[in-house]
């Protein structure tokens, strides 16, 4: 069973959080990542919070390899302590992944455009990008440090395939190079085809695509924000986040249906999770059964459900990983 799980709004949904409860509940072999370490994914584990920018959210199954995608971007220092955090023993970065360097991290914070207008994170993974089009990038093979842990991410993941794989997408589907609100965009298509371009897998070879939504909309950086909220009503309404890497105050708005349709049709989903419903609806938080959920909740989530035309399994209840509803096993929807 492969499944890939993608971001539907500008980042920031949880799909670190879903990743690592399909480690826990489904016991994958292998769990992949894409993207680069301008994007960190979140876990929180009895009450300890874990960002990570290079390595998988599945780390939290001992027992789940991690692997960084051939289209991927590492930081080498940035890898190698995460490695020596979570996944000692059980990490692998493919010969072809790329590495930004220095350099990279001081053009791209010496462009003007790109850090006040667009709201770049500074993290030189446009310019390294920029590179590897140029044919001018290093990647992983090249570097005598990562040797160890070189392998081909592409077969590992077929060959995994019969005992389960994650592929954990980054960003978000409005933050696509090519589908998002360019330019206010980050360097790749970040929609389930340009991350199964990135892992290096066929649609074929793909069971599962989950599109995950948080309960209300945020964003971080320049760039349109439909029903974006003033930030004391944000805060009224709890809602109040900051980016995972750069720390920045993410902008809010409420849940956007047609965003949400535009972000199914661009992934094509074969469910929906969603996060943080615990944010919109108090009395859901810490719940893990459909029958425990205020019924307003429940409403709103079949409404959610009938305007997709795509079955909801997930449902985030809190910061934890056992605050989820996962409705794949209550009402056989996976």
């Amino acid at each position: 069973m492969l499944y890939m799980v993608v971001d539907g709004f500008f980042g920031d949904t949880g799909k670190g959080k879903v990743a690592a409860y399909l480690a826990l509940a489904d016991k994958p072999a292998l769990c992949v990542r894409t993207g680069a370490p301008n994007a960190g994914h979140t876990v929180t584990l009895e009450g300890q919070q874990h960002v990570l920018r290079t390595l998988p959210t599945c780390f939290v199954n001992p027992g789940t390899k991690l692997a960084v995608a051939p289209g991927a971007l590492i930081k080498i220092d940035v890898f190698l302590s995460e490695v020596e955090r979570y996944g000692r023993g059980r990490s692998y970065v493919d010969f072809n992944t790329g590495v930004v360097e220095d350099i990279h991290v001081e053009r791209e914070r010496s462009d003007e455009f790109l850090m006040k207008v667009v709201g770049s994170t500074g993290q030189g993974v446009g310019a390294a990008m920029v590179d590897r089009v140029l044919r001018r990038l290093r990647l992983a093979r090249d570097f005598e440090v990562l040797k160890p842990f070189l392998a081909d991410v592409p077969a590992m993941i077929m060959e995994n395939k019969r005992n389960g794989v994650v592929i954990e997408g980054t960003q978000g589907t409005f933050l696509s190079l090519y589908h998002g609100t360019y330019p206010y965009v980050t360097s790749r298509d970040v929609t389930a085809s340009g991350i199964l371009s990135e892992a290096g897998v066929g649609p074929k070879a793909v069971d599962e695509v989950v599109l995950v939504f948080k309960a209300f909309v945020t964003r971080v950086g320049g760039g349109p924000l439909p029903g974006e909220l003033p930030p004391e009503e944000a805060e009224r309404r709890g809602w109040v986040e900051r980016g995972a890497v750069t720390g920045r105050p993410r902008r809010t708005a409420p849940f956007n249906m047609e965003l949400a349709k535009r972000a199914v049709l661009l992934n094509t989903p074969t469910q929906i999770a969603i996060t943080k419903i615990d944010a919109v609806f108090k009395e859901a938080a810490g719940k893990t059964r459909w029958e425990d959920l205020p019924p307003e909740a429940r409403r709103w989530v079949e409404e959610v459900e009938e305007e997709m035309k795509v079955p909801v399994t997930l449902l985030g209840t809190g910061p934890e990983l056992h605050h989820m509803v996962d409705l794949r096993r209550e009402k056989g929807r996976a």
